[in-house]
């Protein structure tokens, strides 16, 4: 990468960042890392945990394999990763830092001011926040205006969609910024205008969470069953295109207009329940055990093996991999 070009604001600009800083180096934290070092960025990474950093170099070296199939940079290496001591140390020379802390509003609000203060003046810092507001976290902050969401999916070394959004106090520039770093960096944004309680993604995931919960506690359906109806059913047209245009197809020739003439009256039958259920112990015990039961057997590395190379398989059938078309 070539040397820093410095904007108005003095932060690089996005397209030369060279050096990024990860705080929090759990599951998330770490899909961070990996795909970081994957682009070929040197990556400094810090985490309270005792054991950090033994657990965030099995991670990236569990996540290797799918980076090398995805594409890597030129110079990439996992050598590139120097996890330092003290929050201090990660974020002294970064020209980006992505926050992933454990999501409770005190502690990020926390953690930000410290970053605040730790990171050389005018660098953006994201926070992987999966549903908190900018807005709420940012008030502890000296500078607020450099604080902006980058909600990840996990794992973020594979998923490729990160959704970005300012709160009240931040600048517009540090959210162009970033999303343009994001860019650069092999991710596909989404730019949020506004601000939305659990974003855009995690409100249609989590909608789809609470209807099989019910399902599950009703004995209307297993775990297994859940799973296969999706992976089996329209999560194969979802990994084309999703769901708004999926549905406007079903209305043939003409269109999503035709579609709601003819379907919209469904929507007023009985068929969700969008109210969480009581997660009592007896729905733990069978989402718990019914998770077991499917992995049959596999381990958490076997089953992490089979998505990452699903996924690509997707990714390359689709065209989405650089080089590749769709088949």
């Amino acid at each position: 990468m070539s040397s820093p070009q410095k904007t108005s604001l003095d932060r690089p600009s996005p397209e030369t960042v060279r050096r990024v800083a990860c705080v929090g180096a759990g599951v998330i934290g770490g899909g961070w890392v990996a795909h970081f070092l994957g682009r070929g960025y040197d990556v400094t990474a810090w985490d309270p945990a005792p054991d950090a950093e033994a657990r965030l170099r099995r991670l990236v070296d569990a996540a290797w394999p799918a980076l090398e199939q995805l594409g890597l940079a030129p110079g990439a290496s996992p050598d590139r990763l120097t996890v330092t001591g003290t929050l201090e140390e990660a974020v002294a020379d970064a020209e980006f830092v992505q926050e992933s802390a454990p999501e409770k509003l005190e502690l990020k609000r926390e953690l930000l001011a410290k970053l605040d203060a730790a990171t050389p003046a005018g660098v953006v810092i994201a926070s992987s926040t999966s549903g908190y507001p900018m807005t709420d976290m940012q008030t502890a902050a000296a500078a607020p205006g450099r604080l902006v969401v980058g909600h990840p999916f996990n794992p973020p070394y594979l998923v490729p969609l990160v959704e970005v959004a300012g709160g009240e106090q931040t600048d517009a520039d540090a959210v162009s910024w970033l999303s343009r770093f994001y860019e650069s960096a092999g991710k596909s944004v989404i730019t949020m205008d506004r601000e939305v309680p659990g974003f855009i993604a995690n409100r249609l995931q989590e909608a789809l969470w609470r209807e099989a919960l019910h399902m599950v506690a009703n004995g209307e359906a297993t775990v297994a069953d859940i799973d296969r109806s999706i992976t089996e059913g329209p999560g194969l047209r979802w990994a084309v295109m999703g769901p708004m245009l999926t549905f406007a197809l079903a209305g043939g020739e003409g269109g999503m207009a035709h579609m709601l003439d003819h379907f919209g009256p469904s929507l007023k039958s009985p068929w969700t329940r969008l109210e969480a259920p009581e997660l009592d112990k007896e729905l733990y015990d069978a989402v718990v055990s019914g998770c077991d039961d499917a992995a049959g057997g596999r381990t958490v590395a076997d089953l992490v093996g089979e998505r990452d190379r699903g996924v690509i398989a997707v990714l390359r059938a689709t065209g989405r991999l650089p080089g590749t078309g769709a088949v």
